[in-house]
């Protein structure tokens, strides 16, 4: 028998918070011929501050994860059922850091560690990273994600 998705989340220990709404005028998520598209999220709780000053790449792979628990939020609220997830298709991290910091690519794998242990060989995407000198409201990392999923 199959594990569905909140079923796996629960012997994960992850509970999914209440999902954040934009505060100007876009929307959570679009879906187009079943391709959905989440705004840019990053981690809940709002730290703030820059990896390499401020956070290490253990507080950012942390933050990474936290924000794909908040991605995670929209999907079900948008969805209704994780298990309407298909495939994770293609993730983008734009990370807050000092222009000596290099370990971008470490500080996702918090997100993409989680689309894993959560969708399994479903979570595996394709994916960019990004080194920024500032994002909004000075968060630590940011994330773009695109999802194969079946239209609710």
């Amino acid at each position: 028998m199959i594990q569905s998705i909140e079923s796996r989340l629960e012997s994960l220990g992850i509970v999914l918070p209440k999902a954040s709404n934009p505060q100007a005028s876009y929307t959570n998520f679009v879906i187009v011929n079943g391709l959905m598209f989440v705004s840019g999220k990053g981690p809940t709780g709002n730290p703030k501050g820059k990896l390499g000053s401020d956070f290490s790449t253990e507080q950012g792979y942390h933050f990474a994860r936290l924000t794909g628990i908040e991605v995670l939020a929209v999907l079900k609220d948008a969805l209704g059922s994780l298990d309407k997830v298909k495939r994770v298709v293609k993730v983008q991290g734009f990370v807050n850091a000092e222009p000596t910091f290099e370990e971008h690519h470490k500080v996702l794998n918090g997100f993409s560690e989680l689309m894993f242990e959560v969708f399994q060989d479903k979570g595996v995407h394709a994916r960019s990273v990004f080194g920024a000198v500032s994002v909004r409201d000075n968060l630590p990392i940011i994330v773009d994600s695109i999802f194969e999923v079946q239209e609710p």
